[in-house]
Parts: structure tokens; sequence; C-alpha cells
């Protein structure tokens, strides 16, 4: 029989941190008490590891999450808000409050963590510069910092095919293609940056790898799917260039394999790309998921010189002139909705045994699914 006392222990609400040496002296606490009801219910297990995780509460973060409390492994993540701490605890993390600047928070909740997954970012077609800055390149720089100072062991950051998005197609690009810092796009150039120090910061007792996904789709999905539905709603949906173009697509379940596969396999330094296979044509996918919420597609297309002409200008008058909101049509949108973008995943396959776990008819089926 299981003590009351040991009960009301299951009971206890999730635990609020504030700073410094507080946060590690309740966690320790808090993961002292948990063990101790654990050995009283004969249910004590070992972790296979502590990990710390940033961007916990995003579509990436909340599957990898899973994932990872799946296979056993206690996990900390960063949580901004009482309301990503709510969900965090929900998933059964452990909600540590803070933000990517505050290097304090950072260094605390990653001590004792023997991995870390810094999937937080700032995403977006158009915004300050400066707000991307931020959070990409200088709260990566936190990260980076914290988990030395931490002693973690190893650190796999979500990267993007988007560090190489510069106005140009991507035709069966690996990762031996150049960052391009300069581009024009605040997101593209500060997710640059961002893979730049941490494949940097490899060495000195911390190891790095970068995981590349491409077009991260699936039922949970709150900002690419619903996106294009409220463009649409709205009548301002029209394709790019006919939308026949090829690109390469991840499930954020496949998303989520490589990085598991990263932190355990990956090259310390390394970088790779991890798509769901073989390319589709992009109108015809993006058809397929909108289609699972009844959703139908508008046969409107405008050419795609004209639309980039447009983008810039209107990026260039949104810039200089006091303005609200964005351009209706930005570079970054253009790129990713009109260009080709294919991706050789054959350095994942090779180095860390990646195959996709999801297939897209799977995949299309839990979105049909989730939205019945």
């Amino acid at each position: 029989m299981v003590p009351a006392a040991a009960v009301r222990l299951c009971e206890l609400p999730p635990l609020r941190v504030r700073s410094g040496q507080r946060i590690l002296r309740e966690w320790k606490t808090s993961l002292e008490v948990e063990r101790g009801l654990a050995v009283a219910c004969g249910a004590y297990h070992p972790p296979v590891a502590t990990v710390f995780v940033t961007g916990g509460s995003g579509f990436i973060g909340q599957r990898l999450i899973r994932r990872l409390l799946d296979e056993g492994n206690v996990v900390f993540a960063l949580a901004r808000s009482d309301r990503s701490a709510k969900l965090l605890s929900e998933l059964g993390a452990q909600p540590v409050p803070g933000g990517l600047s505050d290097l304090e928070a950072l260094t605390a909740a990653a001590t004792e963590c023997e991995l870390a997954f810094h999937a937080a970012a700032h995403v977006g077609e158009w915004g300050p510069r400066w707000q991307f800055d931020q959070v990409n390149v200088r709260g990566t720089a936190n990260v980076i910092e914290a988990c030395r100072a931490a002693g973690v062991r190893r650190l796999v950051h979500v990267s993007t095919e988007a560090v190489l998005l510069a106005g140009d197609p991507l035709v069966n690009v690996d990762e031996t293609a150049p960052l391009r810092p300069d581009s024009k796009s605040p997101y593209c150039s500060t997710k640059a940056k961002a893979e730049q120090l941490v494949r940097d910061a490899d060495g000195d007792g911390l190891e790095t790898v970068c995981v590349r996904p491409r077009f991260v789709w699936g039922a949970g999905d709150n900002t690419l799917l619903p996106s294009l539905m409220e463009t649409i709603k709205a009548g301002k949906f029209a394709w790019i260039g006919g939308g026949q173009h090829l690109t390469s697509t991840t499930h954020v379940d496949n998303t989520v394999e490589g990085l598991v596969l990263a932190a355990e396999r990956g090259a310390p330094g390394g970088v790779y790309f991890v798509t769901d296979g073989e390319p589709v044509v992009f109108r015809d996918f993006v058809t397929e998921m909108l289609a699972t919420h009844g959703v139908e597609v508008p046969d409107r297309s405008v050419p795609v010189a004209p639309a980039m002409r447009g983008a810039a200008i209107g990026e260039a008058l949104w810039r200089y002139l006091p303005l609200r909101g964005s351009p209706p049509l930005t570079r970054m949108a253009v790129w990713v909705s009109a260009l080709e973008t294919t991706i050789d995943i054959s350095r994942a396959r090779q180095e860390l045994g990646y195959e996709p776990i999801r297939t897209r008819d799977e995949g299309l089926d839990e979105l049909f699914s989730a939205a019945a």
C-alpha cells in the first residue's frame, strides 16, 4: 500500500521557479521527492537521460518532448509564459520559467542535463530585424553559453533549409551548400547566423549537431496550415508560378526522428538534412493537406517574376515608411512557395541511419482524423 503522504505528494502542483540558485534547489528537491515516491511505490526506474528543451511548447517541441518522455527521459523545458508552463506540465515535462535572454535561468535549467535540444526560434516572413536577431542569434548564443557552463554533453539545434534561402532554387541540395547570412529575409539570415554559431561552438566539452528539416507539417501544426486556410478564406490566395515545382517536406515525426538520431549518433559539429524522402509537387501536396480540412484551393495563379518584384517593392515601402502590419507579399513567401527546394538526405541516411518513420499518406490520414 502506498502511504497517504505519498499520495498527497503525487498531487503537488507544477514546480514554480524564479531565478538563480533557488531554481537549482527547487529542482533537486522536486526530483528527490519524485524519486522517493517512485521508490516507495516500487516503480522507480533510472531515467535514460536528463534533457533540456527550448521551444517545447511549439509544434516540433511538443512532439519531441512526447518522444523523449516515451523513451524514459526526464525533460526540463523552458517556458516563457504561464500558458506555456501549463502545456509543458500537461505533456509531462518540468516547466522552467524563463526566456532566451535570461542566461542565468538557461544555465540553471541546463544544469545536470546530459542533452539539450534548442527548438525555440522567432519564425515569420516579416518583422523588425532586431526581433529576429534577438531571439534567433542572441538567444542561440545564450543557449550555447548556458549549455557549456552547465556541463551539457551535447546540444542539438533545430535548423532549417531556410539557412540557404536567398532567392535562388535549391535543387537536390546537400549540407555542403554555403549558408546565406546575407539573405534579405530576416528569418533566413538570422537562422543562418544561429546555425553558424552552433557549428563554431563544437568542442571544449560541448558537442553540437544541427538538424535541418524542410516544410515541417503534420497534425498539431499551428502555423503553416492555419495560415494557408486563413489566406484562402480571406480571398487572398494564389499560386505563384503555378505551383508545379518540386519540394521536399518533413513530417513532424520524421523531424523528431532526425533530432533523436542526431543526439545519439550525429558527428560532433555535424549538420544533417532530414525529409520525408522523395520530393513531391508543391501544388499537389498543399492541395492534399488543405483537403484534409475540407478546404478547396482556388486555381488562381500569378507569374513568379512580377511576384518577386512586388515583394521587393512592398518590403522597401514597409521598411522605410510608417506603414502598419506586413507587406501583402514578402520575398520569403515567394521563395518558399514558388522555388524548387529539393533535398539530398544521403548524409543522414549514412551517418545517422535515418529513414522516414512516417509516410505522407499516414501523415495526411492523421491530419484528416485530427480535423474530424
